[in-house]
C-alpha cells in the first residue's frame, strides 16, 4: 500500500469530486456569451451561415470576444429557436419577424411604463390623502373635495351623498 493511498486520500479523492460537482452545477447567466457559432447554431438547429445572416439583418446581436469570436449566450440561442419556429411553423418571413419582435419590445417598455404610471399615481395619491387629513385636522372639520357636489362627481369617483335634514313642518 502507498503513502497517499488509505482513507485519508479517499476522503480527499470524495471532496475534489463535490467541490468539482458543485462548481458544475453553478448556472450560467443567460445573457452571458459562451456559445460559438458552430454550437449555437447546433443547438439552435440552424446552420451557422443563418446565424450570420440573422445577426447582419440585426435580429440578433451576440457579443464579441477579445479576438472578435462570435459569442451566443442561452437568451440568443432561445431567441434564434424563437425566429425558426416564427418562420417554419407561423410562416412569417423575416420582415415580419423583425416586425413582431419590435412590437413585442414597445409592448414590454409600454408595460414598464405603464407600471411607473401606476406607482407614481399610488405616492401621489397617498401624499395627496395624508395633505386633506393634514387640512382636516387643521381646519377642524370636513373638506368636501371640488365637483364633489357636480353630476357625476368625475371619472371613477363615487358620488358624494348628503344627509338632508327634512323638517317636519311643510
Amino acid at each position: 500500500m502507498n503513502a497517499g493511498d488509505g482513507p485519508m486520500s479517499e476522503r480527499k479523492r470524495r471532496s475534489r469530486a463535490t467541490e468539482a460537482r458543485i462548481r458544475t452545477e453553478a448556472s450560467i447567466d443567460e445573457d452571458r456569451g459562451v456559445f460559438m457559432i458552430s454550437v449555437a447554431a447546433e443547438l439552435a438547429d440552424m446552420h451557422p451561415q443563418t446565424l450570420r445572416m440573422y445577426e447582419a439583418r440585426g435580429l440578433i446581436t451576440p457579443k464579441r470576444s477579445a479576438k472578435n469570436t462570435r459569442l451566443y449566450s442561452q437568451a440568443d440561442v432561445e431567441r434564434l429557436r424563437r425566429i425558426q419556429r416564427m418562420t417554419s411553423d407561423e410562416g412569417l418571413n423575416l420582415a415580419g419577424v423583425v416586425t413582431v419582435l419590435e412590437m413585442e419590445t414597445r409592448v414590454e417598455r409600454m408595460r414598464l411604463e405603464m407600471a411607473r404610471m401606476k406607482q407614481r399615481a399610488a405616492e401621489m395619491e397617498e401624499r395627496m390623502t395624508k395633505e386633506l387629513e393634514r387640512l382636516r385636522a387643521a381646519r377642524g372639520g370636513e373638506l368636501v373635495p371640488y365637483g364633489a357636489y357636480e353630476p357625476g362627481g368625475g371619472e371613477g369617483e363615487r358620488p358624494v351623498q348628503v344627509p338632508i335634514r327634512r323638517s317636519e313642518h311643510h
